[in-house]
């Protein structure tokens, strides 16, 4: 395949929870394929490794405070660019428990990161997308957020809400430029995030998906790589299963 297939060259992507796991193996990825690589996260350390590493820029961000995102993304604008590529890809998994052992500051505190954030992220580089008329916008989901998982309610229901935010925010700036929005649906994933989820919950999300493995994190990067490449220019308000069979629909 010939080198500009997909490369990224002269784009400006910023990959929120980018500092270790699916995050950092996506900031790779696009670092690979050309793009300058703007690593936001909350733990300045990790994003720090991560950015130096790529050539990139750390920032340190808590996406679910809209001053925090706002300082951020004028710290890649002011020091790399304009945004081209808005991967969302921080979040958490919250307690794993029934919703009658739930209170309401567990749910508000997932809802804040995995849902307010992705929402505080697209609206500090949308506008400037559409004054380009150009973008991509990836939002990291779950096939969690298609199915519920048992005793991961907070985390279910958030990333149904990134599916459906994806969805409505692809309609809304169709047609104003070669701007897409997707969002990608991953069964569970070897990462850190596992060694916070009871080994039941895992075995049962395993048990689930017909391939009978977890999902690699080069597998998760590989088709945000296409998504978020200017040939991916037909291909808006979707959300990609990558599950090893799990979803059938």
């Amino acid at each position: 395949m010939p080198d500009e297939f997909f490369s990224l060259k002269g784009q400006i992507a910023i990959v929120t929870g980018g500092g270790q796991g699916i995050g950092e193996g996506i900031a790779r990825r696009l670092h690979t394929a050309g793009a300058r690589v703007a690593i936001l996260d909350l733990n300045e350390t990790t994003a720090e490794s991560v950015a130096q590493s790529i050539d990139g820029l750390a920032v340190q961000c808590d996406v679910s405070s809209a001053e925090s995102v706002r300082q951020a993304v004028s710290s890649v604008e002011r020091n790399l660019g304009a945004i081209s590529i808005l991967v969302n890809n921080a979040g958490i998994s919250g307690k794993a428990a029934y919703l009658w052992e739930l209170d309401e500051q567990e749910i508000d505190r997932v809802y804040a990161i995995n849902l307010r954030g992705v929402y505080l992220m697209c609206q500090a580089v949308v506008k400037s997308m559409l004054e380009k008329r150009y973008g991509r916008i990836l939002n990291v989901a779950s096939i969690a957020g298609k199915e519920g998982n048992p005793r991961l309610l907070s985390y279910s229901s958030t990333k149904a809400g990134v599916i459906c935010l994806s969805k409505s925010l692809a309609k809304e700036v169709a047609g104003r430029g070669d701007i897409t929005v997707n969002s990608i649906a991953p069964a569970v994933v070897q990462t850190h995030i596992l060694d916070t989820i009871p080994k039941e919950t895992v075995d049962y999300m395993v048990s689930r998906i017909p391939i009978g493995r977890t999902g690699k994190i080069e597998e998760i990067a590989a088709l945000v790589h296409y998504l978020v490449s200017a040939e991916a220019s037909f291909t808006t308000g979707q959300c990609y299963d990558i599950s090893g069979g799990r979803a059938t629909y």
